[in-house]
């Protein structure tokens, strides 16, 4: 979280916007961060696999989309995806259910007594490097300056950026009724999640994909789910994407 800050939400809006990217042009942005930081920054996926600069998949197009753009650069910063779990197993697989099933815990997941309605996947969360790292600094994935020509207290806000791309898919599984949520991810950052009330649960073993991630699972009770400090972001974050997702089912 932000230092001295006594209203981190204020800040942010000053310089972010959040949207759902529900037009063509938005999904490309998406596909354009994505595509820098997983194939051009840290090499997860051949760049020759996308020579239009988009790093898509199958899931893209059934998946709700959040894009989170720097206003004086009119830079994309962030994105994250909820992959919606369309049909049961074995008819439709989640992401990580796909590439990842040995290393569920099964009977874990079976002890949930899951609605395979109200399930989802939160994948593809990207920040873009320029609102990362120094520069000549190396990658770092939710680092908090980059070399952009804004004030000090500006590049502040950046360590919120990760944050508020996580309070968006949150955001969006409230209005999706998709509140059980899967995420493959590293083992530093459901603890780094926890300071800000997002308490994520293991649900799998340690796999080598991407790097060391494991599975886990959060019960999205949005308004419990954030931290009290965090609950102005949420808020604001589900406003801005009310209207696009309502706009996306009419």
């Amino acid at each position: 979280m932000l230092e001295d800050a006594s209203n981190p939400t204020d800040d942010f809006k000053k310089y972010f916007t959040v949207a759902f990217a529900d037009t063509e042009r938005l999904k490309q942005e998406v596909y354009g961060v994505r595509y820098r930081v997983y194939c051009e920054e840290f090499n997860y996926e051949a760049t020759d696999l996308f020579p239009e600069q988009q790093e898509k998949d199958e899931y893209d197009d059934i998946s709700m989309h959040c894009l989170i753009v720097h206003k004086a650069s009119g830079l994309s910063a962030a994105c994250v995806r909820l992959v919606p779990a369309s049909a049961p197993r074995p008819a439709f697989l989640l992401p990580l259910e796909k590439h990842c099933d040995e290393s569920l815990d099964h009977a874990f997941v079976q002890n949930l007594h899951l609605d395979r309605q109200k399930q989802c996947e939160l994948s593809r969360l990207a920040v873009d490097g320029r609102f990362r790292r120094r520069p000549g600094e190396k990658a770092s994935r939710f680092g908090s300056v980059v070399p952009l020509d804004v004030s000090e207290h500006e590049q502040r806000t950046f360590p919120l950026i990760a944050i508020s791309a996580f309070v968006a898919a949150i955001a969006l599984t409230d209005l999706s009724g998709r509140d059980r949520v899967f995420a493959m991810m590293e083992p530093f950052l459901p603890r780094l999640l926890t300071r800000s009330g997002i308490r994520f649960v293991r649900c799998g073993r340690d796999i080598d994909y991407h790097g060391t991630r494991a599975a886990y699972f959060l019960d999205a009770c949005a308004e419990a789910t954030v931290s009290d400090e965090l609950k102005p972001m949420y808020f604001w974050i589900k406003d801005q994407l009310k209207s696009g997702y309502g706009a996306s089912l009419a």
